[in-house]
């Protein structure tokens, strides 16, 4: 019996049997995992250890060392006691909140200390709440916003590369605050219901009380932030603890080896809602799935999985705003929208009667806009210091960046090379912080492998060349160059050069591989991968619900332990096959294995426990076809997760394709596909956040071209007069011209924006104009981009945003002149937030505003300005 960390005889008494578990199960890592308990350590040290193995996901024991974990839990405990504050902070806090390595997905790095040595002289004098905001401030200096892929790069990678989308900056700000021993977790809407997108934030303790903060996006008290007006309209609030959390928070999930905390109730207007599952005969079904979702990027996303008590009931505290609720039970299911505000309780009946072929329109309408308003308003002086910390800390992370291979050293090393000096410069400023590990392989390899060496990191995410070392690199080069030959270029670059599989971390594995079989069994395997997927059948235990993270474990990692979840094998699988010099990747829509003979693609289907040993995988396929036609009444720009999806229903549920985000070419060609059914939904997003749905659900035959018209609810965002302008308004450009508002508007019209460039508003907003850039070079009006005097920062660059419509300018806005005449102009009241975005006719009549953060902006105003000459 202990004491230590006020565990109780209960909670021991779990922790010990989830070790046992964890022992068993990882077995074939004895040795890497488990010898480090025989080490000499405190008592403390042992319990935090194994609260830590007691509830690690497989991918973690599939990929790390105890040496790692000893060292983390022994830095932490160090910290703890070296700390003003440490002896404060209570144990349930400490153990859910800083004694944990990970955040969300990241590569899991020895971190602790680093940040502690670069932080402790900020904060030794400090409040918790002070130092709470130094660190955001620190980690301002370190890393701003930037959209990317999903997975997420470790904090010091982060450091290293200044760039990161919310859920890696927030990943950051939690390291960093738990290496000073101040509790601290990352906070998610998961998906916003007013617009397509999400948000990570985080949530610090001090002093007994839990404050959220915008990662690395520093202001000068706790609880402020952009996000927080749109966190008011937010469906669901939540974290994750790798725990059986006792609590005092809302559970939304209470999984054997982690939990869900639901904490939107501070955030927005909210309510307690029941889900009754019921058969067709009104009996309640225990244990029933129940899946909240909303409409986000023309998709259903579950926010929440709750399984049904006893009574067939789940809970949920949830926004006012509507829900899709899905439940599924065996081969029972059965779908209902609601809205939270109109009851307490909903009743969902079961069937198992199959989708029937038809169209349903409905609005899934998100929880009303509300102003934000504070009770202490922050001063003039905290304004202006804040800003000043914030412009100090863009020229730090400036500086910094200076350091990065930059256009002239790329050109000279792709002239020693011979390499094409635009694709080098074009890898090296992706590479970021990398850079000099890219050149350096690029350096030391070209010689010998000539341009493969860039086709190599031609191949890889973007997100790869920020943290994949040369070693790594050159693993992959030479081991697949011998194969370069036996098949087309193409090919060989994607599906056996390229590395990357998923988005598990990329490690070096063929080598390892190769060594594991004998030359006669590459060949043997090389000639029949059928054998490949046998071999893999027996040797590999699929492990599922252990992991929340599917697919995460790199694949060696999941050969050495010999299991895992099914993506994680399927990743192995290909990981191997490349190896061997088979062809072999995801599908793009299923994410199912395939591997390549001749010109077809072949799916994998692994055996099981009594299926033959061997199956011609070829001739067990069955596939149809889905042909999209346009007309006038289907949208010309049908994009894939923009305004339309599709799902394949499956074991009761609906199973959208994972196409890549922003696809276009539908009308193109038809899609090959399983058989079955399934759902088209298509949305259109209103300006009051309200989506317009449309599903059409169909049957796809073996055999047979199924042809679907996409059918969209055509909204034009309307364009009433809400007030004007001074059109003598004269605005200063950065690149030194001066223009009056009457000459910019004297053409087509005028979108003007206030920014923030260093808020991720902002960037959203870039972007979207960016993506639209041809659609307003066509409509040939001007666009100016205002930025008022004190948010230019070091970091600011006009002349570094390219891809912008031709007629964009950016201006400044000295004490915020410009900005207060045009607000003079406005007819209703603003809730102020930037970006504030305005459209200006000809005549300087206000048309449209939008102000802070919602995506779709871009495309709205688009609408707008469209209609101005109509």
């Amino acid at each position: 019996m202990t004491n230590v960390f006020s565990l109780d005889s209960t909670t021991i008494t779990r922790i010990e049997e989830k070790m046992r578990f964890k022992r068993g199960l990882a077995q074939a890592r004895e040795k890497e995992l488990f010898d480090i308990f025989e080490k000499p350590m405190s008592e403390e040290e042992a319990w935090a250890l194994k609260f830590l193995y007691a509830y690690m996901p497989l991918n973690d024991l599939a990929d790390y060392e105890g040496c790692l974990f000893l060292s983390h839990v022994r830095t932490t405990l160090e910290i703890r006691e070296d700390v003003q504050w440490g002896s404060s902070v209570p144990d349930h806090e400490f153990l859910h909140f800083v004694l944990p390595y990970r955040v969300n997905n990241e590569n899991i790095e020895d971190s602790r200390g680093w940040f502690f040595g670069q932080l402790v002289d900020r904060v030794k004098n400090l409040s918790m709440e002070q130092a709470i905001l130094e660190i955001n401030h620190w980690c301002h200096e370190k890393a701003t916003y930037v959209g990317c892929d999903p997975r997420t790069v470790s904090p010091l990678t982060m450091v290293r590369n200044t760039l990161g989308r919310c859920g890696e900056q927030s990943t950051l700000l939690v390291a960093a605050l738990r290496s000073l021993c101040i509790p601290a977790r990352q906070c998610y809407t998961p998906r916003w219901a007013h617009c397509d997108s999400n948000h990570a934030w985080v949530e610090a303790w001090a002093d007994g009380k839990w404050y959220f903060l915008g990662a690395c996006e520093p202001e000068p008290r706790l609880n402020e932030g952009w996000f927080r007006g749109p966190a008011k309209r937010a469906m669901l609030v939540n974290t994750r603890v790798a725990a059986n959390y006792p609590g005092p928070e809302e559970l939304t999930l209470a999984h054997p080896w982690y939990s869900e905390i639901n904490l939107l109730s501070p955030y927005a207007p909210s309510k307690k809602i029941t889900i009754r599952v019921r058969d067709e005969k009104g009996n309640p079904i225990p244990g029933a799935t129940v899946i909240f979702q909303v409409y986000n990027y023309a998709d259903f996303s579950p926010i929440a999985t709750i399984p049904a008590d006893e009574r067939g009931e789940a809970f949920l505290t949830a926004g006012l705003g509507d829900l899709l609720i899905h439940s599924v039970s065996g081969q029972l299911w059965g779908t209902i929208k609601i809205s939270v505000k109109d009851a307490d309780v909903f009743d969902i009946q079961l069937s198992d009667k199959l989708p029937q072929d038809g169209i349903s329109v409905f609005d899934m309408v998100p929880p009303q806009e509300l102003a934000d308003a504070t009770e202490d308003a922050i001063t003039e002086a905290e304004k202006q210091e804040n800003n000043r910390r914030i412009q100090e800390g863009a020229s730090i992370r400036k500086k910094y960046e200076a350091s990065f291979v930059d256009t002239l050293q790329a050109e000279e090393l792709a002239k020693k090379l011979s390499l094409p000096a635009s694709r080098v410069k074009d890898i090296l400023e992706k590479a970021r912080g990398n850079s000099h590990e890219i050149a350096a392989f690029l350096q030391d390899y070209t010689p010998e492998f000539g341009e493969w060496t860039l086709k190599l990191l031609e191949s890889l995410n973007v997100k790869d060349l920020t943290d994949t070392i040369g070693s790594t690199l050159a693993d992959h080069l030479t081991q697949s160059a011998v194969f370069k030959e036996k098949c087309d270029e193409e090919t060989f670059m994607r599906y056996i050069l390229c590395p990357r599989v998923h988005f598990e971390m990329i490690r070096p594995y063929r080598k390892f591989f190769l060594e594991q079989f004998t030359d006669s069994e590459q060949r043997s395997l090389r000639d029949d991968p059928v054998k490949l997927v046998g071999w893999l059948s027996e040797h590999f235990e699929i492990v599922e619900d252990l992991n929340y993270y599917q697919g995460m474990a790199t694949p060696i990692g999941s050969f050495q332990l010999q299991k895992g979840d099914r993506l994680s094998r399927d990743i192995l699988f290909v990981a191997l096959a490349r190896s061997l010099g088979i062809p072999a990747r995801l599908e793009p829509s299923e994410r199912s294995p395939q591997f390549r003979v001749g010109e077809s693609w072949n799916d994998v289907v692994f055996l099981q426990q009594g299926d033959p040993e061997r199956m011609d995988l070829s001739d067990n396929k069955e596939i149809g076809s889905i042909r999209f036609m346009a007309n006038a009444a289907a949208d010309n720009d049908l994009e894939y997760f923009r305004n339309f999806s599709l799902a394949r229903f499956e074991n009761g549920q609906y199973k959208t394709l994972q196409f890549t985000a922003g696809k276009k070419d539908f009308y193109e060609e038809s899609l090959v596909v399983k058989p079955g059914c399934y759902r088209l939904t298509t949305g259109t997003r209103l300006p009051d956040g309200t989506a317009r749905v449309q599903f059409a659900t169909f049957t796809v035959s073996t055999d047979r071209t199924t042809e679907i018209i996409p059918a969209f609810t055509k909204e034009s965002v309307q364009a009433p007069v809400l007030g004007s302008v001074d059109l003598d308004l004269s605005l200063s450009f950065f690149n030194g011209k001066r223009s009056a508002l009457g000459e910019l508007t004297e053409r087509r019209g005028l979108l003007m924006a206030w920014i923030d460039p260093d808020r991720e508003p902002t960037k959203h907003l870039i972007r979207e104009l960016r993506e639209l850039s041809k659609e307003y070079d066509d409509w040939g009006g001007s666009i100016c981009l205002v930025v008022e005097n004190d948010k230019v920062t070091a970091a600011f660059q006009p002349n570094a945003y390219e891809g912008l419509p031709a007629a964009t300018d950016f201006a400044k806005d000295v004490s915020s002149v410009g900005l207060q005449s045009v607000l003079s102009g406005i007819q209703s009241e603003l809730q102020l937030g930037l970006p504030l975005v305005f459209v200006v006719d000809r005549e300087g009549r206000i048309r449209y505003l939008s102000a802070g953060y919602k995506l779709g902006i871009g495309k709205e105003a688009l609408q707008v300005v469209r209609q101005l000459d109509e």
